[in-house]
């Protein structure tokens, strides 16, 4: 299967081993790909898991599980990434309705494990 993230390449070559802890993603970009892949899996842990602890108390799992379950996942676009910050559009559905998540990210990097630490929404 084709990776969700929007890659080309296939799942196992590609998300698929930070899903399953077998890598660290390298970047940014990287771990935000494998986050849009884990929502689109509904891979609630793995989403918990790289949320810098600091940022944790701001989500619960309950509420992460919903949003990826009420929604089809569609693609990726990358419209910028640089060293800590990543911006992007998420594209899904809910019921017959598309919608785009366009945001621009900021991630932190500690003991060489990159985190999601922040959000801004476009409107």
């Amino acid at each position: 299967m084709i990776c969700s993230c929007s890659s080309g390449k296939p799942y196992a070559q590609c998300c698929e081993v930070y899903h399953l802890k077998e890598a660290l993603p390298q970047s940014a970009e990287l771990l935000m790909r494998s986050r849009y892949s884990a929502y689109a899996l509904h891979l609630i842990d793995y989403l918990w898991d790289t949320t810098h602890p600091a940022k944790r108390q701001l989500y619960n799992k309950v509420d992460m599980a919903q949003w990826a379950r009420a929604n089809h996942w569609l693609k990726l676009e990358i419209v910028s990434a640089k060293k800590h910050v990543v911006e992007f559009k998420a594209y899904y559905q809910k019921g017959l309705q598309q919608y785009v998540h366009h945001e621009r990210s900021q991630f932190k990097k500690e003991k060489e494990q990159w985190y999601y630490f922040s959000g801004d929404h476009f409107h």
